[in-house]
């Protein structure tokens, strides 16, 4: 199993130990929720009444299902190991890292600490900076999205955003210059219902 996990993790260009790596994906784990939670609990006997009307399942996950947590956890694992330490980001971008942490504070960078203090997610630079339009577009996310939430935002094709005729991410838009209040309008409704 070292073996395969070690030729994944290579082919995929990450840089770590396997017996890290599965480390880190039982530390991502232990922060979700209990397997197998029963959503009918979050809910009034109203509320549970109009949402069973309308088609919703509450019933608990069971245990033949796949575990909905598997995913999670993995791309959690993989936005941690793949991110920078406030050192790295200095180094990358040139600056001392008192400069980074000023950029947290405003809202210039994006990232989340740790055991080991900030961890900053590697989709928001470039090879020779920041994203450009990154702080107008950190601005909008709301201050309760986590940075998962995040990077899947940046990382996912938006309707809205087209390059050639096809769905570009929000991070392939601002890198092909596309102006960065449309993808700030966007990120303006993560975490909001439709």
């Amino acid at each position: 199993m070292t073996i395969a996990l070690e030729n994944i993790l290579a082919k995929v260009g990450l840089k770590v130990d396997a017996t890290e790596f599965l480390t880190m994906v039982e530390d991502a784990a232990r922060k979700l929720a209990p397997p197998n939670p029963d959503p009918s609990h979050f809910f009034s006997a109203d509320q549970r009444a109009a949402l069973t009307q309308v088609g919703l399942d509450l019933s608990a996950h069971r245990d033949d299902e796949p575990d909905y947590r598997a995913r999670a956890v993995a791309t959690d694992t993989v936005l941690a190991e793949s991110s920078l330490t406030v050192g790295e980001a200095a180094a990358r971008l040139g600056v001392d890292d008192s400069r980074i942490r000023h950029r947290l504070k405003d809202r210039r960078l994006t990232g989340w600490k740790d055991q080991g203090g900030w961890r900053l997610p590697n989709w928001q630079f470039t090879g020779s900076g920041v994203l450009p339009g990154l702080d107008v577009v950190l601005r909008a996310v709301p201050d309760d999205q986590p940075a998962l939430v995040v990077a899947a935002f940046m990382n996912t094709p938006q309707s809205d955003l087209e390059i050639n005729d096809r769905p570009a991410t929000p991070r392939q838009w601002l890198l092909a210059g596309g102006d960065p209040e449309r993808v700030a309008q966007l990120a303006a409704t993560l975490g909001t219902p439709f």
